[in-house]
């Protein structure tokens, strides 16, 4: 998805959601057939570029409703050994946020987990769900580009 490129310059913008991310979830989850993101997946990796960032992202993604982030951040929610498990790997900034590779980064991270092969101390649980997200965005908010992947251990 992509922006208009009125974000920074609406006046009614309130910095409480990335309506580009919002959207491209929302089309993600249609093709997957995924009607609730938060009972379905089992981890996310999402473009954490910013602390701020990675809250919105949580509530745009559907993991969470609108201003209960930092909620759900504080009872370890979105922890490894959480209910819904973001940034396994520790996210963007713990790789020096590699613009260009951050999306690439995140898919192995994913792709790892799936299979069982992310080590000891990063594997998830994957007894009752089986399904990543990928989320990935670029620019300012109104004028972006955001993309989100479902991945799965099913081939097709």
């Amino acid at each position: 998805m992509s922006g208009t490129g009125g974000g920074l310059i609406d006046p009614d913008y309130d910095y409480t959601t990335f309506p580009e991310c919002d959207m491209a979830g929302t089309d993600a989850y249609r093709q997957a057939g995924i009607d609730d993101p938060r009972s379905a997946l089992a981890m996310a990796e999402v473009h954490d570029c910013f602390t701020p960032t990675e809250m919105v992202l949580m509530e745009d993604l559907g993991f969470c409703e609108r201003g209960t982030a930092w909620k759900e951040v504080l009872a370890g929610t979105f922890e490894r050994n959480g209910d819904m498990p973001i940034n396994t790997d520790g996210g963007l900034k713990a790789f020096g946020h590699p613009v260009g590779a951050s999306g690439l980064r995140m898919h192995y991270e994913c792709w790892l987990q799936l299979r069982g092969q992310a080590g000891e101390d990063r594997q998830i649980d994957l007894s009752t769900r089986n399904l990543a997200l990928v989320h990935n965005l670029g620019g300012y908010p109104g004028e972006m580009v955001s993309f989100v992947s479902i991945l799965g251990p099913e081939l097709g």
